[in-house]
């Protein structure tokens, strides 16, 4: 069915599936209950109503729910075909460019270019995309922040998804605050089915992708807009290395345990009070957090109630004084 996008997936699942329900157990709804006047709730109900879940009677203007199997046909299925047909298009284009990189590596041009290719704004993701689409062995990825819209983590899926489904191997690390990131969530869970290693480490990291280790794409150091495509065998390997130190220590991501989870919290908490002892401002603290400013606010609020201080200074004075570092090992439970 045309128009059913996420936005409203998203609607369906927050409040019209609660409407749906209040509709099953009172057994119907009127149309000037006081609930559909306006706001996200009309929304809802429209939405239940598009998709053929609430039905009334001519002439009467109380809405009963409708059994859902036969609407989640209606919805589903026709976005499974598509999505199929979305994969063979994107499998076709990649062996089409195939063809054209292959023409290109046995040319002069690619002798001469050196071991850096500097790729600017939207040159980055058709170039990530080919060269995925070639990787025959492994794929290294570490995405340090969870900001990606829905739509590049979707494409980033797909891509991903491929190249599982041809035998390469991968391997995935994020933040720590990836784990409260919903649409994060669903990509790992479609990867990890497929065989990917996911973790989260509480540290800093810059995006990284090293496919075959032969090739390594990274940010330029003063612009997020360009990226840096490194061949140079020497200081591939030293990525690899560094990503490897790095995935050793990390969690994984699909392990929920409780025990984790509070040494995940932990570690969490340590990097915050790091932060403030070394006075980085807000801003770049989040960012080396892996989450919003409005977040690591939250994050500085609890720590003055555990020390019970009403002022940033007081906070850092009651550590000072109690010799709080962040560098503390965990308690052991």
């Amino acid at each position: 069915m045309p128009g059913f996008d996420s936005e409203r997936r998203d609607l369906f699942e927050r409040v019209a599936t609660e409407l749906y329900e209040v509709v099953v157990e009172a057994g119907g709804i009127s149309d000037d209950d006081p609930r559909l006047l306006e706001g996200e709730q009309r929304k809802a109900f429209d939405l239940l109503v598009e998709l053929g879940l609430l039905q009334h009677e001519p002439g009467n203007p109380r809405w009963t729910a409708v059994e859902p199997s036969t609407s989640q046909g209606r919805v589903v299925s026709p976005l499974g075909v598509e999505g199929a047909r979305l994969l063979d298009e994107s499998a076709r284009w990649a062996r089409a460019f195939q063809t054209l990189t292959s023409t290109w590596r046995r040319s002069p041009q690619a002798e001469t270019r050196g071991p850096f290719t500097y790729l600017h704004g939207e040159a980055i993701s058709p170039y990530l995309t080919t060269i995925i689409g070639e990787a025959e062995e492994e794929l290294l990825t570490a995405q340090p922040q969870t900001g990606r819209d829905a739509a590049s983590i979707a494409s980033a899926a797909l891509r991903d998804i491929q190249a599982l489904e041809r035998g390469v191997s991968m391997r995935i690390l994020y933040q720590h605050s990836a784990r409260r990131h919903a649409i994060t969530h669903k990509y790992v869970a479609q990867v990890t089915e497929r065989g990917a290693e996911v973790r989260t480490l509480d540290e800093f990291f810059n995006r990284m992708i090293v496919v075959d280790r032969r090739v390594a794409v990274i940010p330029a150091p003063d612009d997020l807009t360009t990226a840096v495509a490194v061949r140079e065998p020497s200081v591939v390997a030293y990525l690899v290395d560094v990503f490897d130190r790095a995935f050793a220590r990390a969690r994984p991501f699909t392990n929920t345990e409780t025990s984790l989870m509070r040494e995940v919290a932990a570690e969490q908490r340590a990097m915050t009070i790091r932060m403030l002892i070394e006075g980085h401002a807000d801003a770049v603290s989040a960012k080396r957090l892996g989450v919003s400013p409005r977040t690591y606010a939250g994050y500085v609020a609890e720590l003055k109630e555990e020390y019970d201080a009403e002022t940033r200074f007081q906070l850092g004075y009651t550590m000072g004084k109690l010799g709080v570092s962040g560098k503390e090992l965990p308690k052991q439970e």
